[in-house]
């Protein structure tokens, strides 16, 4: 008995000693590309590219002169950074709303053509977003959306995969709940705002994150549309920080290391909620 304990008791303890050591390696690999970006972003620029890529820790060479000149000099990072909060902000509330009814409407009412329509976002899922470029940057033509806002978030405000996964959230949800409110005299969008959305908050969290992370990464897309350097994204402005002669990467690495604080404080606030959405989206249904 005592040799089968002690055998158990070594397995365990090589499983948790593998299991450090990939962790370990994991966390390397992530935070490696940020400890490089940290180190170049205080490198002159004529330092950074000296003989290849030169990320050699020199703190007689380092200085914030990157940072002076990217947030005070002739840039409008500023500009660029405060029109990516704005667009990305605005266009997860119109994404979560849209497809929060949507996905409601297919996971609690019965109407006809439900499953066709419902195989029309799962195959609206499968098609990639530049397969439909060319249409949607013709009908933001026709519709004189150009050099616009709107042509930015109008295409993503009914997002396939957000409705998919409010729906799969919502297949367990009791019909005796939506009886209940009826009965109490409100009305189906009282319903759905008093009784659904506050039981959807950990799916809001977690859609929140993932439409975030995608509008404040969009770059092709505003590329197409947007014509004016004062309604450039953050994704747009960096591309311009390149001149021809390549010389300026130190302020490119700098733009970029900014750019992540967002997103991270974002997931950072919604942590527990992503997480527990996720699992409770992946296993309903």
């Amino acid at each position: 008995m005592q040799t089968k304990l002690s055998g158990k008791s070594k397995k365990a303890s090589l499983e948790l000693w593998g299991s450090t050591i990939l962790f370990i390696v994991l966390a390397i690999v992530i935070i490696l590309p940020i400890w490089l970006l940290l180190i170049a972003s205080f490198k002159p620029g004529g330092d950074l590219l000296q003989y290849g890529l030169n990320l050699d820790i020199n703190f007689s060479r380092m200085s914030l002169d990157n940072f002076v000149l990217l947030f005070t000099g002739q840039h409008e990072y500023w500009t660029w950074f405060f029109n990516s909060i704005f667009l990305t902000a605005l266009t997860v509330l119109l994404t979560l709303a849209v497809s929060a009814f949507v996905g409601y409407g297919f996971a609690a009412y019965e109407f006809k053509g439900k499953r066709v329509f419902f195989v029309i976002v799962l195959l609206i899922l499968s098609i990639p977003l530049e397969v439909v470029m060319l249409p949607l940057y013709k009908q933001m033509s026709v519709m004189k959306l150009m050099d616009s806002y709107t042509a930015i978030v109008l295409p993503f405000m009914a997002h396939a995969s957000t409705i998919f996964f409010f729906r799969q959230y919502l297949l367990s949800l009791p019909k005796s709940l939506l009886e209940a409110g009826r009965i109490d005299g409100a009305t189906e969008y009282g319903i759905f705002l008093r009784l659904i959305v506050p039981i959807m908050k950990p799916a809001f969290s977690a859609m929140a994150i993932l439409n975030g992370m995608n509008a404040w990464n969009n770059y092709l897309w505003p590329l197409l549309v947007i014509r004016s350097s004062d309604k450039y994204t953050l994704t747009l402005g960096l591309n311009t920080l390149i001149n021809p002669y390549g010389d300026n990467y130190s302020l490119l690495i700098v733009g970029s290391l900014f750019s992540i604080i967002p997103i991270f404080i974002l997931f950072i606030a919604f942590q527990k909620y992503f997480i527990e959405g996720m699992t409770a989206g992946a296993v309903k249904g």
